[in-house]
């Protein structure tokens, strides 16, 4: 896909808005990971470097416009963003109407879901928004998937629009994995929800070598080939189009021989390892079990490239973590190209302190999801529309 890139334009004194995703984690009024802001700073800098004048726009949260709270306010975001640069940030609550004219520093403007019509992708604050700026650049990979104002329709009327540096980043590296990979291909597709992933996992299964598949998902694809799950977590619904893709044979899905169940999730439960052809009425499978971790060790030491989404089992508890933590180890160990996607996939790389061991690490779960399944963003496609308009 061809879209225009920030780094291509001369941004000379142009009023540049850069759409960020700076929806970092609060307790109390307090971030307690910075860890978005810091990945943002590179595309504010080279902004700058390139004369623009910076003004932020981000969402936080799931504010209701009609019942503002303190807590969703960008202000402490503002206020950490000064601290990292060392750049004064001038925080703009009041900004949908004008934005001042500055000539240092930086601006922020307040929660853009503070507006009513930012979720519905309202035409009239497209506009307006997209008139505040000469430049929009779209560098939010992580909401890139979303059909919102500031993701989409500020795109469609903004003199010029381009994707930022982060945002080219992640796609140039999901297309690396998916469209020319060295063999074999390994995707490993965990958590618990499978009807959010199974468009993915259909698209996967036409290009992958093999798919191992683990948790919530796991289950529905042993229901799927008729063996007894017990009171484990499944989606029902989803049980026929697992079979379906299991009965394709485009890839080679291996399903769990032996599991980890106990009666319930809970750090006091007794971790029960046994085979799948024995589970029980009342058990909960809750990882995958060491015959197990050991055969999906030996398909993941083949592989010359790893996509990789979502925890193989309730690696939060220590004796239903075994099976994440294996595999864990043994991408780390691998030497192919690794790509890791998804919230609870990059807590699985802290906990086991491996993330320097990964080649990509991606900014966004939907969007993550959403690419592979389709193969392009609602964001990307605005802006290529825009560049032939």
């Amino acid at each position: 896909m061809i879209f225009p890139q920030m780094k291509d334009l001369d941004l000379q004194g142009q009023k540049t808005m850069l759409r960020l995703d700076l929806n970092v984690p609060m307790e109390n009024g307090q971030i307690t990971s910075d860890a978005r802001i810091k990945a943002a700073i590179p595309t504010i800098l080279a902004a700058q470097e390139h004369g623009g004048k910076v003004i932020i726009l981000s969402h936080l949260g799931r504010p209701d416009p009609g019942a503002l709270k303190a807590i969703d306010s960008l202000q402490p975001v503002a206020e950490k963003l000064a601290q990292l640069t060392g750049q004064q940030v001038h925080f703009e609550p009041n900004w949908i109407e004008s934005i001042p004219d500055i000539d240092n520093g930086i601006i922020l403007c307040e929660n853009v879901r503070f507006h009513e019509g930012e979720t519905s992708n309202s035409e009239a604050l497209s506009k307006q928004i997209a008139s505040l700026c000469d430049v929009y650049v779209m560098d939010a990979f992580g909401a890139a998937h979303r059909k919102h104002a500031t993701t989409y329709g500020v795109i469609t009327f903004a003199q010029t629009a381009c994707a930022g540096p982060l945002l080219t980043s992640e796609i140039e590296s999901l297309s690396k994995a998916m469209q020319a990979p060295e063999r074999p291909l390994v995707a490993i597709i965990g958590g618990a929800k499978v009807s959010s992933k199974l468009g993915m996992i259909e698209t996967l299964a036409g290009i992958c070598d093999h798919i191992i598949v683990g948790g919530g998902i796991a289950n529905t694809f042993l229901a799927a080939a008729g063996i007894e799950t017990g009171n484990s977590l499944i989606e029902k619904d989803m049980i026929a189009m697992a079979g379906n893709i299991l009965e394709s044979n485009k890839v080679n899905i291996p399903l769990p021989d032996d599991v980890t169940v106990a009666k319930k999730i809970s750090p006091e439960s007794e971790a029960v390892k046994k085979s799948v052809v024995d589970i029980e009425k009342d058990d909960q499978v809750l990882d995958i079990g060491p015959k197990t971790a050991e055969a999906y060790k030996s398909i993941i030491d083949s592989a010359r490239t790893i996509i990789w989404n979502g925890p193989l089992g309730v690696f939060e508890i220590d004796q239903f973590s075994g099976g994440t933590q294996a595999l864990a180890m043994a991408v780390a160990e691998n030497n192919s190209y690794t790509l890791v996607g998804g919230g609870d996939t990059v807590a699985v790389l802290e906990k086991y302190g491996i993330k320097d061991s990964i080649d990509y690490i991606s900014s966004g779960g939907g969007a993550f999801l959403e690419f592979i399944k389709s193969g392009t963003l609602l964001s990307l496609e605005a802006i290529s529309r825009h560049t032939k308009s």
